[in-house]
């Protein structure tokens, strides 16, 4: 199997379980999805869901309670899960897929300069010296929109969104193919999650970089998202273009997380869902979202099968089968 010609990156199939005492979490549990050259897909879910672990399941970043990893990560025409260790962190990790995780704080040594941060990646994964690594440090600043005085500042002197524009510009010093986002506005206010998200739609034009962006701020990620994923108790149940789904989701899941959202041109009451998210532990057989899902039926009770519509969308679920 290959990666068709439009697309940057194919998962299929793809599972991270972890061991622990009372058993195996299947965080990650047969995950299927695409994302095309520069553009910007969007995972959303609830807490829990396996969104992060995904991240860290692209990337190989594991723990050591490791139980089950396998799949397929085609990036272009090679199957990256192919790759033994050493080969993944000098050929893929940061040189064509980075990682900017939640929390920029916790990703940057309080005790180094930030510009020596953000030039480090270079001199590792693109043999610059520290001098060259720096000049394309300040570069990607005035990408990201950081001052250049910042360049000899230590990550504690920075805002919450200058920390989190810092972060990025690691993230983009190796110039990747991918860049996966973890929650990062979470932590900020509402206009700098605004002005964050303006900021990589300019970097995905400038660069032409696709991002995954894992969220469970809907509102702030339609800002960005060209397609969007929507991940339930470790599994993809829906996959389509962004204008599609915010107009019209299909998935009953889908459907509640819109409905949840509250509306500012629109007397519309927002919804919850009722109950709690499975046990990854035990994950339900069938569908795994029947238990809260208001269009339950007999055929729930199997597992549905990722139905491919004409318009491309895919949906996991019985009604479209």
């Amino acid at each position: 199997m290959e990666s068709e010609n439009n697309d940057l990156l194919m998962v299929k199939g793809l599972r991270l379980h972890f061991k622990v005492r009372a058993g195996v979490v299947q965080a990650v549990d047969g995950v299927d999805f695409k994302l095309p050259k520069n553009q910007a897909t969007v995972v959303i879910g609830e807490s829990g869901c396996g969104k992060s672990s995904l991240a860290k399941a692209i990337l190989r970043l594991l723990p050591r309670n490791v139980h089950t990893y396998d799949g397929e990560v085609w990036l272009h025409d090679k199957d990256i899960m192919q790759y033994n260790t050493e080969s993944f962190r000098r050929e893929v990790r940061w040189k064509r897929i980075s990682m900017v995780p939640q929390a920029a704080m916790n990703a940057l040594n309080p005790v180094m300069r930030i510009g020596d941060q953000v030039a480090e990646p270079a001199m590792i994964h693109m043999g610059l010296s520290k001098e060259e690594a720096l000049k394309s440090a300040l570069q990607m600043f005035e990408h990201v929109g950081v001052p250049v005085d910042f360049l000899h500042r230590y990550a504690f002197e920075l805002s919450g969104g200058m920390r989190q524009r810092a972060a990025l510009a690691m993230s983009l010093i190796t110039l990747p193919d991918l860049v996966i986002l973890d929650e990062p506005t979470s932590a900020l206010d509402v206009l700098t999650q605004a002005n964050i998200m303006n900021l990589m739609k300019r970097v995905k034009q400038e660069l032409e970089t696709s991002f995954i962006l894992i969220t469970h701020d809907i509102a702030t990620s339609s800002e960005l998202a060209d397609n969007v994923a929507v991940m339930y108790a470790g599994q993809i149940v829906e996959v389509g273009d962004a204008h599609n789904f915010f107009n019209e989701p299909l998935h009953p899941y889908s459907q509640k997380l819109m409905a949840s959202v509250p509306r500012l041109r629109e007397t519309i009451e927002p919804e919850f869902i009722t109950g709690q998210p499975p046990s990854l532990l035990k994950p339900p057989t069938g569908c795994r979202f029947a238990d809260r899902c208001p269009a339950r039926f007999e055929k729930c009770d199997e597992e549905p099968p990722t139905i491919v519509r004409e318009d491309m969308r895919e949906v996991k679920c019985w009604l479209y089968a």
